[in-house]
């Protein structure tokens, strides 16, 4: 029964259902948080929405990979590492364009709806903690829920801020700070991509 290969599948399965459910919580929370975001005047909230639309497209890639050669998980590892550091680039040229323009973010708005986002991504994290030390392309799902539970934590500590305040700079920080994890995420995700490669 060990070559049945009944615990490789068993595990794949699991893999695939836990994936598809990360993938629709974060297409849900990316559509959610970028209109907030967007009618919030919130760089903050749109720096974490595009951090979501990365995490789901992470988790479809890394939903592709699942069952597939080592070499197709790698690549997919490294799909993922550049969609992260291309995001965050997209949320720096956003904080540039907001800190130059100008903005007003609204403090209760912020604190609303990242914390509904927290909640998301706290659930994310709990249902992917099994898979957490398994193939890169586990791990590297596992690096972005993380992360995101960093960022959204951030939101709310800068809508804090500007509601104590009145300030928009705390918001445009806290969209700064998201996108530089974002950003060592992604470089992160890369490096592992290829110690395992090199391993194998």
């Amino acid at each position: 029964m060990s070559d049945c290969g009944c615990e490789f599948e068993a595990r794949n399965e699991a893999e695939r259902r836990v994936l598809i459910t990360l993938m629709a919580i974060n297409v849900v929370m990316f559509v959610a948080e970028f209109l907030l975001g967007w009618l919030g005047q919130s760089t903050g909230l749109i720096a974490d929405s595009l951090d979501m639309l990365a995490d789901a497209l992470v988790y479809a890639t890394s939903l592709y990979a699942v069952g597939r050669a080592a070499s197709i998980k790698h690549t997919t590892a490294r799909l993922s590492g550049w969609l992260q550091i291309a995001l965050a680039c997209l949320v720096l040229i956003d904080v540039a364009r907001r800190g130059w323009f100008g903005s007003e973010p609204v403090g209760a708005w912020m604190i609303g709806v990242a914390a509904v986002a927290l909640i998301a991504n706290l659930t994310c994290l709990w249902l992917i903690r099994t898979h957490r030390d398994g193939e890169v392309h586990m791990r590297a799902a596992w690096i972005f829920s993380a992360n995101d539970v960093i960022a959204n934590a951030g939101v709310i500590l800068a809508g804090v801020l500007v509601l104590a305040t009145g300030l928009r700079w705390p918001d445009l920080v806290i969209g700064l700070i998201v996108a530089l994890v974002v950003l060592r995420g992604g470089i992160r995700i890369l490096r592992d991509a290829r110690t395992d490669e090199e391993r194998s």
